[in-house]
Parts: structure tokens; sequence; C-alpha cells
């Protein structure tokens, strides 16, 4: 029992079930309180609590129906992240050899999101690092560095029991 709770399969379907808990938590308050974060989507693109910069906010974008169709893509990649990584930890639980490639891919996603979504385009490209008031980065970086370990964990080498 011990060597069962103790070995890699096992970490790998806790890290994934964890993920899986924390990205349908994040699609549950984006939806339920929807027009918080739309706020927070529209700030962010609009650049309107940066430094204002004239060599930068030609990037800013201001219309409400891109910001709206912005949000609602964020919303659906974490849905499906959630999905995926519920995938992945269901077959994690069951055994199932292919627990490891669905965590891969959700964790993955989780990156792209949280890397190239929020750290790269929100806070370099729109400048959200100027921003005391819509500044996302801390909890973006904490959730890429928490995919990546993830990642990492999912891609392991299983040695055999001797």
């Amino acid at each position: 029992m011990i060597t069962r709770l103790g070995s890699l399969r096992t970490a790998i379907a806790v890290a994934t079930g964890i993920a899986t808990l924390y990205m349908g938590l994040v699609v549950f308050n984006n939806v339920f309180d929807f027009p918080t974060n739309r706020a927070f989507v529209e700030h962010v693109l609009a650049m309107d609590t940066t430094f204002k910069s004239e060599n930068t906010m030609w990037r800013a974008i201001t219309s409400p129906t891109f910001a709206l169709i912005a949000y609602g893509a964020i919303i659906i990649w974490e849905a499906l992240t959630a999905i995926v990584l519920g995938i992945g930890f269901v077959l994690g639980v069951r055994n199932n050899d292919r627990a490891r490639s669905y965590g891969t891919v959700g964790f993955l996603m989780m990156m792209l999101l949280f890397g190239a979504g929020f750290i790269a385009i929100g806070g370099e490209w729109f400048a959200m690092w100027q921003s005391q008031q819509w500044n996302g980065l801390q909890p973006a970086t904490f959730n890429f560095l928490i995919a990546s370990a993830g990642l990492i964990l999912t891609r392991l080498p299983e040695r055999s029991q001797p």
C-alpha cells in the first residue's frame, strides 16, 4: 500500500488532480464573477493604468467587444485545460498509462495560458507590469511555475521497482 501511495504515478495523479481543481475553480470564478475579471482584461488591453508612453500606447485595444471576445477565449481555454487535466487525473486514479499524456498536455496548456498569455502578452506587450491596479504578473508567474513543476513531474522516467 505504501509503495503504491508513494509511487510516481500517485504523485502525478495528485498533482494533476490539484491542478484540475484549481483550473475548475478559475473557470467557476470567471463565469460567476464575470464582470470583475472582464474589467481586468479590458483595463490590461486598454493600457489605461500604464505609464502611457506614446512609444507603447499604440498597442492599446479599447474595444469592449474585442475585450469580451478575448475574455471569452481565455475562459474557454481555461475550461479545456481543466477538462484535459481532469481526464488525466481520472486516468491516473485508474492507473491507466495514458494519464501522463493528458497531464502533460494539461500542464502545457496552463503554461501557454499563464506564460504566453498573461506574462508575455499581458505583461510585456500590453505593459501590465506598469500598472499598480491591474497587474496580474505575480499570480501568472506563480501559476506558470506550478504548471512547470507539474510538467516536469509528468515527464520523469518511471523506475521499475526492485
